[in-house]
């Protein structure tokens, strides 16, 4: 890949995507990033309008009753992007790849927080550690994470991806509580549920699925071979047969399922980003449906508060 400006990308961004979410989000970035920037303040006992993600079992479990860790939110906020540069996600469309869509979200948020005096920092993976960049603020830091995303060489052949090596990696780096960006398309040998468990209840993590749709359906375009972007390994398939296109799409379900499972395990939200598809949209889908999810338990606790008890009424006689 050859190095590109990074000033010409970020300024394209800027022009194409920074503000038109400037404009749909109002500003309101908290609607993105609720709950990041905290530092620990005490133990409480549970209340009906908490979220339960912040419930600490280990004392609850000791007290016999449900307790939440409280937090104090610190004004400045430390991201992390987890970067997966594997050779699959060097696959997309003939205009983007997973890889250059990979790029331009992190340049994106990278702009977004560092605007608001934030600091951002990034591990980039390819089967190994690859470069560790340290979190810094201000746009020189995202012309940095710009360039060494770009010059990053793309990874002909390698092992299959093990996500594990990349959480751990982030859980021996990342001390301070931080919002942590997990980009990655999530192909991996299986194992990686565990330490991303860890690393969601010491930080906020978000994952950030990167995908192409041909990935998921595949077309009927006659005998193919099929070459694993990773091993090198080939197959011989013909795609005009339609019980084995329709095995790609189950197991491409399936995939997509555990990977639902798994982040709803380990509590963490997701979202998908197409090679084909808006990303400005999806952020903001992105953005409202973490803001309703947010005001939920309020409001089903509002709606609690105006139901009569069962005690209340009339009585017959």
């Amino acid at each position: 890949m050859s190095v590109q400006n990074p000033e010409r990308i970020l300024q394209r961004l800027d022009w194409t995507v920074v503000r038109r979410l400037d404009g749909l989000l109002q500003g309101d970035y908290r609607t993105l990033f609720h709950g990041f920037g905290l530092d620990l303040a005490e133990l409480r006992e549970y209340q009906l309008t908490d979220d339960v993600r912040y419930i600490d079992w280990n004392v609850t479990a000791r007290m016999q009753t449900p307790y939440v860790r409280q937090y104090v939110e610190d004004r400045e906020v430390t991201a992390w992007f987890l970067l997966d540069l594997s050779p699959s996600v060097d696959f997309g469309t003939t205009q983007t790849l997973k890889r250059n869509l990979a790029i331009d979200f992190v340049a994106v948020l990278a702009r977004l927080l560092t605007r608001h005096g934030n600091r951002v920092g990034a591990i980039l993976f390819g089967g190994k550690v690859e470069r560790l960049i340290p979190a810094q603020g201000g746009k020189p830091q995202v012309l940095r994470l710009i360039h060494d995303l770009v010059a990053q060489p793309q990874i002909k052949r390698a092992p299959p991806t093990n996500l594990t090596v990349l959480l751990e990696a982030a859980l021996r780096t990342i001390k301070r509580r931080s919002l942590v960006f997990i980009v990655s398309d999530f192909i991996s040998e299986p194992g990686w549920y565990k330490p991303l468990g860890v690393l969601a209840q010491r930080h906020e993590v978000l994952a950030i699925r990167l995908y192409d749709p041909r990935e998921t359906e595949l077309p009927d375009m006659g005998p193919v071979i099929f070459e694993d972007a990773e091993t090198g390994e080939q197959l011989y398939v013909d795609t005009h047969d339609g019980r084995f296109r329709q095995r790609f799409v189950e197991a491409a379900r399936r995939r997509e399922y555990e990977m639902n499972v798994a982040f709803g395990r380990a509590g963490v939200e997701a979202m998908a980003l197409s090679t084909e598809g808006d990303m400005v949209r999806e952020i903001v889908r992105f953005a409202t449906l973490r803001k309703r999810r947010k005001m939920a338990p309020a409001s089903f606790a509002r709606s609690l508060s105006r139901r009569p008890s069962p005690s209340s009424g009339t009585m017959g006689g």
